[in-house]
């Protein structure tokens, strides 16, 4: 058996998707217990979490909806900050298992942090975070790597340009960010102000892209391997927060029903996003199936939710790797990465 772990999960933070993060961390926690590791779990709001504090902070359900501005607010800009690298939690850590999620999480922010610090971290590194997070660079990056993604339009189209450019539905999305916060499938050109309004909340940069109707599908990929695709079947018209997070809102196949063909070409696709977006370690990369069969990725995801209702975890189970030896994986390969390979 291999040796017992410190690990620091970083869990929470001062974002919208605050709740799911500590969700994620909630049950990375228990897990690398069962898999015999020391954990002390972090908070970038309030630093280290005392053992007798854990029941209360991650007991919570993540709720239908996302925290509200107030309530973030209250929380205040991070109270650790610069400084979560030189907490005695984090140095003593043999690795930190990051379970943030959203901005100062996956963005690179806090990858970057650790890095000047010389600390191993899961999860892809500072650039592979960025590109990632930013969704319109991603697009970029897929467009040239030859994955199909759906058309899109330049930040500073008009309403009617949009409308023009794409058609109707369209998706107005903010370009960062992460649970379809933000997120409007638009049916009227009359709707597209406000549905900018309302991601520009979230992102100065609103991307709108084109409505790809069809499938839901996600493939996790673990370490450059593909794993089984997952189809989601929601309870609305998207997977949107309520339906991610709300347990009995959405139907999942894991695997999903696709003939090998099929299966094998978006494993492909898969891999060659996660690649095309420098990620390491592990991620999940988002894809429609159009009516016509064909596959459109919409994005990827270098720190994707590890909640129960997650869906990483139900690809992990659809080839046959439990949730404890799941995050037990991700925090040895980033011990391995640390020893001396790229963390790009």
């Amino acid at each position: 058996m291999s040796e017992p772990m410190n690990v620091a999960v970083v869990l929470g933070g001062t974002n919208e998707e605050r709740n799911v993060s500590l969700a994620t961390g909630r049950a990375v926690v228990a897990a690398l217990r069962e898999q015999g590791h020391e954990i002390v779990a972090v908070d970038p709001a309030h630093g280290a979490v005392l053992p007798e504090e854990e029941a209360r902070m991650l007991g919570g359900a993540v709720g239908a909806d996302p925290p509200g501005i107030e309530e973030l607010a209250r929380l205040g800009s991070s109270a650790v900050g610069a400084a979560l690298a030189d907490l005695p939690a984090v140095r003593r850590a043999d690795v930190v298992f990051l379970a943030l999620h959203g901005e100062f999480g996956e963005d690179g922010t806090v990858q970057g942090l650790l890095d000047l610090a010389g600390v191993a971290y899961t999860g892809s590194g500072c650039l592979g975070s960025a590109v990632a997070f930013d969704k319109r660079i991603s697009k970029e990056l897929f467009a040239f790597a030859g994955v199909p993604t759906p058309e899109w339009t330049r930040a500073s189209a008009t309403p009617g340009e949009i409308v023009e450019e794409l058609g109707l539905p369209l998706v107005v999305k903010p370009a960062s960010g992460g649970s379809t916060v933000g997120l409007t499938v638009v049916r009227a050109e009359d709707d597209v102000e406000s549905a900018i309004e309302l991601a520009a909340r979230y992102d100065d940069d609103v991307l709108c892209e084109a409505f790809i109707p069809g499938r839901e599908l996600t493939v996790a990929v673990l370490e450059g391997e593909a794993l089984p695709p997952v189809e989601i079947i929601p309870s609305h018209e998207i997977y949107d927060y309520e339906c991610k997070y709300s347990a009995g809102m959405s139907r999942y196949e894991a695997p999903a029903d696709l003939s090998p063909v099929e299966t094998e070409r978006l494993q492909d696709l898969a891999v060659r996003a996660y690649r095309a977006l420098r990620q390491t370690s592990y991620s999940r990369v988002d894809f429609r199936r159009a009516e016509d069969g064909s596959f459109w990725c919409l994005e990827a995801n270098s720190l994707p939710g590890l909640t129960s209702t997650s869906l990483v975890p139900k690809a992990a189970a659809a080839a046959g790797i439990g949730f404890p030896e799941l995050c037990d994986r991700i925090a040895r390969s980033a011990m391995r990465r640390a020893g001396g390979a790229d963390r790009s």
